[in-house]
């Protein structure tokens, strides 16, 4: 291995700056990674590099916008990707290792780009590093997403190394595939840790609650909002929704202009000040177990933006979704399990008429966050991993 920073391939469906949650990991987890000595493969192209993520090369074997199967005509377009696309994007694959010929691969099997990876990389004789954020069928089993759990699962077993975005899903895999692995996903650096220990002040002119990123679980969001539209002119002070992110809401019906703020996406160092400005953090998850996958076997990333910016979080979930587990194992905030009206506005009242909620919830902010989300500590363990990995490689 040359170095402390081996010749890395990024192989994924995203873009070196991609706007998701698992784009922000991976780009935390090469903070310090020289754009000379890191390569990427990916299904879709990079719009812009607002995220700033330098990378030597970027091959895209690239999906058709008008191909990619979102909700029309989704059996045809999975059956012409499956037939056509996907044996291209695996000799697409090949000829890239062939390239740029890295002495590792991180792989994070998502969406259509678990079809040419797992056709590749299990016989490609380099050493890859396997990353799980999501489950293929976290959101409804199919044929088409058992195939392709049935994939992800085979890289998981055939990589050299491998993490998954908490603990229940390690142990979950390890039961499925024999195979142990770490917990790598977001979280505070030193700088972070430090804001946390000294954190003493709290903005008490209004109650600002903070929503990071896409509402995937919009029933419940729905629920949260016209909640506290019932309950915000009996609180102490004034009530506002703050929203980061790509996506705008403005057409829902829940959403209100009088006390609802929409800020767009802002880069990282403005949206932790942001954040800063901010009482509360709020994370929800489905509160039915209708999709357990989803709800047991995923962290959002969100939570951990939240924790950094020195929020208590109020979550809203299902009591055996992960989210529920570890905000009862660490009091952060409020952690509300019902979806009955009369429970979520009694419990939103209590926690949100409380004064200086960071008095309350600030210790056990800091002790989650150095206990599950040390990022020096993670990335340290990746890169233990990586240079296993090109050992690998090089035997």
């Amino acid at each position: 291995m040359a170095g402390p920073f081996p010749k890395l391939l990024v192989a994924t469906e995203f873009s070196p700056n991609s706007a998701g949650g698992s784009g922000a990991v991976l780009r935390q987890m090469l903070k310090d990674w020289p754009a000379e000595n890191l390569f990427w493969w990916s299904c879709l192209p990079d719009r812009d590099e607002h995220f700033g993520r330098k990378v030597a090369a970027h091959r895209v074997a690239l999906i058709p916008h008008k191909l990619y199967p979102n909700r029309r005509a989704h059996a045809q377009k999975s059956w012409l990707l499956e037939k056509f696309w996907v044996p291209w994007a695996a000799r697409h694959l090949r000829r890239t290792l062939e390239m740029f010929r890295p002495e590792v691969v991180w792989v994070l099997p998502h969406g259509w780009s678990i079809p040419p990876l797992a056709r590749v990389l299990p016989q490609a004789g380099i050493g890859f590093h396997v990353s799980i954020h999501d489950y293929a069928d976290a959101f409804g089993t199919t044929q088409r997403s058992s195939s392709l759990m049935a994939m992800q699962e085979k890289l998981y077993a055939s990589a050299h190394t491998r993490d998954a975005i908490c603990r229940p899903m390690v142990d979950d895999l390890r039961a499925r595939t024999g195979c142990a692995g770490t917990v790598a996903r977001a979280g505070l650096e030193p700088e972070d840790l430090d804001f946390l220990s000294r954190k003493t002040e709290v903005r008490d002119d209004a109650i600002r609650i903070a929503y990071a990123g896409t509402i995937i679980v919009e029933k419940e969001f729905a629920l949260f909002a016209r909640t506290l539209a019932q309950i915000r002119r009996q609180l102490p002070l004034p009530l506002t929704i703050e929203f980061f992110g790509d996506h705008s809401y403005r057409s829902r019906e829940w959403f209100d202009p009088s006390w609802m703020n929409e800020h767009g996406h802002l880069p990282a160092s403005e949206l932790s000040a942001e954040l800063k400005k901010c009482s509360w953090g709020f994370s929800p998850m489905g509160l039915t177990d209708d999709k357990p996958r989803y709800n047991r076997f995923s962290l959002p990333t969100k939570f951990v933006s939240y924790l950094a910016a020195g929020l208590p979080v109020i979550t809203l979930g299902h009591p055996e979704s992960s989210l529920a587990k570890l905000a009862r194992e660490y009091h952060v905030g409020p952690c509300i399990t019902s979806g009955e009206p009369e429970v979520l506005s009694r419990e939103l009242s209590g926690a949100l008429s409380g004064k200086n909620p960071w008095s309350k919830y600030g210790p056990e902010v800091l002790r989650c966050a150095r206990d599950e989300f040390d990022m020096q500590r993670m990335r340290a363990v990746l890169h233990g991993c990586f240079e296993k990995c090109a050992a690998a490689t090089g035997s």
